[in-house]
């Protein structure tokens, strides 16, 4: 009859239908991926935290850029494409937030390090205190460069304090990181350096012995997330994971030290 074969044709039409719907793959929501750029003196400490932050959950990557603060804070500032900034001090942040490049309310102070004096294996014997750079016996002398590198900056600072920075300047190699201060040490190339007590941990028996230096400002490292992210809620959640217990012990790992910790 008509009215059964057109019951029949519209029954088979929604079971095609059915079988169409059943037959689309389904999708899985891709990773967001957040860009990080930190300080080169975190770069081991970010990339564990990193690697702890994938197992500890699933829908963010975090891609790293290290270089020095200084340099940076340029590249944010010309446009370069960054969801979280962490400077290791307060001047370049100062300056990122007086160009209105980050979230003024998530910017926060998260761990601290200290400036240490270290000695090439070569210089181990001769390199003790600040007033021994001054000896003809250490020709070269090399800090990260004070305009763009926080150590260099703390370097500047604690010779000016100690009334050496005119007397050591002529022998003065400057980096533009403190991981390339810290290699200029490893192979030999100058006699001291100074660099963050976490480099000279890293660095093990490839370097002399290394001495604490006393800087007026503290060594605080901090985090923001920039203004210009389209990632906004995946970088706060890393930064939360960074401020929890499992992101402190990381870094805690590394050398560095809770805010508020006083140096061993």
């Amino acid at each position: 009859m008509p009215g059964h074969r057109l019951l029949t044709i519209i029954l088979y039409s929604f079971l095609w239908e059915a079988i169409a719907t059943l037959a689309i793959p389904i999708r899985t929501a891709a990773k967001e991926t957040i860009i990080v750029s930190a300080a080169a003196s975190l770069t081991q400490a970010m990339q564990a935290v990193g690697k702890s932050y994938g197992a500890f959950q699933d829908q963010t990557t975090v891609a790293f850029n290290f270089a020095a603060s200084g340099a940076l804070l340029q590249q944010l500032a010309h446009g370069a494409p960054v969801d979280l900034y962490i400077s290791a001090n307060q001047a370049f942040m100062d300056q990122a937030e007086a160009k209105g490049l980050i979230i003024k309310a998530s910017r926060c102070n998260f761990i601290r390090n200290s400036l240490v004096l270290a000695a090439a294996k070569h210089a181990a014997g001769t390199v003790k205190c600040l007033n021994d750079l001054t000896s003809p016996a250490i020709e070269r002398i090399a800090m990260g460069h004070p305009n763009t590198v926080p150590a260099g900056r703390y370097a500047r600072e604690a010779l000016m304090g100690a009334f050496l920075w005119d007397a050591v300047q002529p022998k003065l190699v400057f980096g533009n990181s403190v991981r390339q201060v810290l290699d200029y040490l490893r192979r030999g190339e100058v006699d001291a350096g100074l660099i963050y007590a976490t480099d000279a941990h890293s660095a093990g028996n490839r370097i002399g012995p290394a001495k604490e230096v006393v800087t007026q400002t503290p060594v605080v490292y901090c985090l923001a997330i920039t203004v210009s992210s389209s990632r906004k809620n995946a970088a706060r959640e890393f930064v939360d994971y960074i401020l929890r217990p499992e992101g402190q012990k990381v870094l805690a790992g590394f050398g560095f030290q809770k805010i508020g910790q006083k140096t061993q």
